[in-house]
């Protein structure tokens, strides 16, 4: 409701060896070794013959593309090098359980005392996996059941069929995933899925039933996306003492909207990082293309992270978005925004900040929501270089609104709205990294600004999440 959470299910290819010479390709030194070692080390060489063995479905032309840098090494340093990037972009296909690299000098007739040959040794996926796992969403846990065809048409193409059952949210959907071949950023998916939410701070169940379309491709140093969405949302009161304002919201309505991302990323870690920026921007646009929802939604993300003295962490976060609708029909509680919780403004329950009706927390058509982190070692370094690495000292400030917007007004009584009655909330706590993939927060929070109906989260409060202010 509100926000999207993009969510990556699939486990990371396994790592072969890593690229070396090894003892058994290293040849006992003899005299008539001598002259070939000499042009080798010391002098040009050239790559006669790239082979690639342990291929039964996959297409050899989709990996011309991959090894092609590796002809272009002119010394052995650099058919090192490049032969490692050309592993790593076999593994990134998501097609090979295993690639090994052996670098040798060429033999045959035609062999050029500098020759070369590389051979990359590589193990297929089978054609269908299964996998079980469990996932962290942002404060809610899924246990995820998967089938995925890893290379269905021999051109690296995912079918993966997935079902998600969590404590929220149930959920199943089909998926095709297609990379451009040599450029794998540029890729499309086309997914089919059904969603079942339960949003108990709004007392709302909302059940989706959609198709989209996606396209990504990089232009410069960003990743764009463009979607189109096709989506038959149900929703009903998830409780008896739902408000007159959610029960008014409930039924069936049809949204098909278009919309475009724009990333730019340069953060060392996506859970936990210690220097780099990221800045995202989204905006969709709903209506134009059928279905009974109007409006254009904008919303946008920056973070900074800076390494100070002592392997501390400053960090720097901004949040922002605004809903208008376009026409007569007042926007739906499940396209607003919503604010306030663990992974958000601490100090605040879950979403449970700004417009509300007997309880229930309707969302809002504007927003904003900053925060300034320092992330410390913990004290005296227990488990240092090991399983104390995973945790850090977290000391915060955050704040922000949420509100509804009279368009009538104009942008100056938007941005005063926006800057009144500001809810802020400040604290300390211990931090856990689980990997590259989620993290634990355990805060002791103090909230500020409360403004009436917002429900507050005063003392210990628990987060886990993949997305953080």
């Amino acid at each position: 409701m509100g926000t999207v959470h993009a969510r990556s299910l699939d486990p990371l290819p396994m790592r072969g060896p890593e690229l070396g010479v090894q003892p058994d390709d290293i040849e006992a030194p003899g005299i008539e070794h001598e002259p070939k070692q000499e042009v080798l080390e010391n002098k040009d060489v050239v790559v006669q013959r790239v082979h690639i063995d342990g291929l039964g479905r996959t297409k050899e032309d989709l990996l011309t593309y991959e090894i092609a840098e590796v002809f272009r090494a002119k010394n052995l340093i650099d058919v090192m090098r490049k032969s490692h990037e050309a592993r790593r972009k076999l593994l990134r296909l998501g097609i090979f359980r295993k690639v090994e690299v052996v670098i040798d000098t060429s033999r045959g007739e035609d062999a050029l005392p500098n020759g070369l040959d590389v051979t990359f040794e590589v193990t297929e996926l089978r054609r269908m996996t299964g996998s079980y796992n469990t996932m962290v969403g942002n404060n809610e846990g899924s246990m995820v059941l998967g089938l995925k065809l890893p290379n269905a048409l021999g051109r690296a193409e995912k079918m993966t069929f997935q079902f998600s059952y969590g404590t929220k949210e149930t959920s199943y959907g089909l998926s095709f995933f297609k990379p451009q071949p040599g450029n794998f950023e540029r890729n499309i998916s086309l997914n089919v899925y059904k969603v079942t939410g339960q949003f108990p701070w709004s007392s709302l169940r909302e059940t989706d039933r959609g198709i989209s379309g996606e396209l990504t491709f990089p232009v410069w140093k960003t990743n764009q996306t463009l979607k189109w969405e096709g989506v038959w949302r149900e929703l009903g009161c998830l409780a008896r003492t739902a408000s007159f304002a959610v029960r008014e919201e409930s039924g069936h309505s049809l949204k098909s909207s278009l919309s475009h991302s724009m990333v730019i990323d340069t953060r060392n870690s996506s859970i936990l990082p210690r220097k780099g920026g990221l800045l995202k921007i989204h905006q969709e646009l709903a209506g134009y293309t059928g279905g009974d929802a109007s409006f254009l939604k904008e919303d946008f993300e920056i973070q900074l992270n800076k390494t100070l003295f002592w392997d501390s962490v400053l960090s720097a976060s901004l949040w922002g978005g605004l809903l208008l609708p376009i026409g007569d029909k007042p926007t739906s509680i499940a396209d607003r925004f919503y604010l306030g919780g663990p992974t958000s403004i601490r100090g605040f329950s879950m979403y449970s900040l700004g417009p509300q009706s007997e309880g229930d927390y309707l969302g809002g058509e504007g927003y904003w929501a900053g925060g300034l982190h320092l992330y410390t070692p913990l004290p005296f370094r227990p488990g240092k270089g090991g399983f104390g690495d995973l945790f850090r000292t977290h000391f915060f400030l955050n704040a922000g609104n949420l509100c509804n917007l009279n368009y009538g007004e104009g942008p100056k009584a938007h941005l005063k709205k926006l800057a009144e009655s500001i809810r802020w909330s400040y604290g300390l706590g211990i931090v856990l990294r689980l990997g590259n993939i989620a993290r634990l927060e355990l805060n002791y929070c103090i909230p500020m600004g409360v403004q009436s109906g917002d429900r507050i989260c005063d003392g210990v409060q628990f987060g886990a999440g993949i997305r953080f202010l």
